[in-house]
């Protein structure tokens, strides 16, 4: 199917590095591969609320429940940490680009424009203008039926579409969420992990954990 695409050919996935086809990473042309990450702490509760208002993903009774999964890599996709240290072996790979969700909120022009520069895509004013808006939080909300085609339909309860679900399912789309639900303890269980997992390596230090997951 895939070759049967018109090229330049665009696919998005949430798949661990090691469970992308090997035809795609062993592919004679050269494959760029964008991978965009978002803070451990605020991912954890963005993900909790993707699942509890997505009727395709199991639902979970608290956030208690929830965070112990997902500090032990039981939820779907598998663990947030052993996901990252995977791309971080590919980090200084050419065909490897990693940026951050807070990259991205803290400078959307700067981050389009490295985007640009490593697709080998050349944006005029315009374009970057449009752009920023087209992928603003606000705008990606009220085009999700448009953009997430018959799966909008299931995300939103098979065609029930209003803007409080969207909001629900997308949850906030802020840096620093994650305080509305840790507790102190799962705060600090949560910095050890990361320090276990990723302190000293590149990743981390563009994931800036200090800056977006410390109080």
């Amino acid at each position: 199917v895939m070759k049967e695409q018109p090229s330049p050919r665009v696919y998005g996935t949430h798949l661990h590095y090691d469970f992308i086809p090997k035809s795609i990473i062993q592919s004679k042309t050269k494959v760029l591969m964008l991978v965009l990450f978002r803070n451990p702490k605020d991912t954890a509760v963005s993900y909790f609320h993707f699942n509890n208002n997505n009727p395709l993903l199991p639902s979970f009774a608290s956030w208690d429940e929830f965070f112990q999964r997902f500090m032990t890599g039981q939820v779907c996709w598998g663990s947030y940490f052993d996901h990252a240290l995977v791309w971080e072996k590919y980090i200084d790979d050419e065909n490897v680009l990693i940026i951050t969700y807070e990259q991205l909120k803290e400078n959307l022009v700067d981050g389009i424009k490295q985007i640009a520069e490593f697709f080998n895509v050349n944006l005029s004013k315009e374009h970057i203008a449009s752009t920023v808006k087209s992928t603003s939080f606000q705008s990606m909300m009220e085009n999700s039926q448009n953009t997430h085609g018959s799966l909008g339909n299931a995300f939103f309860r098979k065609g029930t579409f209003n803007k409080t679900d969207i909001r629900k399912l997308a949850c906030l789309g802020i840096v620093g969420d994650w305080k509305n639900l840790f507790t102190e303890d799962q705060s600090k269980e949560m910095d050890v992990k990361f320090e276990e997992c990723l302190a000293g390596t590149k990743l981390g230090a563009l994931l800036k954990y200090d800056v977006y997951c410390k109080t």
